[in-house]
């Protein structure tokens, strides 16, 4: 399954706001800094699904893209 996410970095605090089944929007602490955002993009989505999951596109943007397995 993957979701479409809008990443904040650099916020005061870490949230999740579902938009839709397949659009999130995320605030997290870390700033886009040598990748420091995207790996706190994928923590945060792994404590909200309880799952595995992986960055797929966006690597360097915004508007990211996450695919989480369900068999993981």
């Amino acid at each position: 399954m993957r979701f479409k996410i809008r990443l904040h970095p650099g916020s005061s605090q870490e949230k999740v706001e579902k938009i839709s089944e397949e659009k999130f929007e995320v605030w997290i602490k870390e700033k886009p800094i040598e990748g420091k955002a995207n790996l706190g993009l994928v923590k945060i989505f792994k404590r909200y699904f309880k799952k595995e999951v992986k960055l797929i596109g966006g690597l360097k943007s915004k508007n990211k893209i996450v695919e989480m397995n369900d068999e993981i």
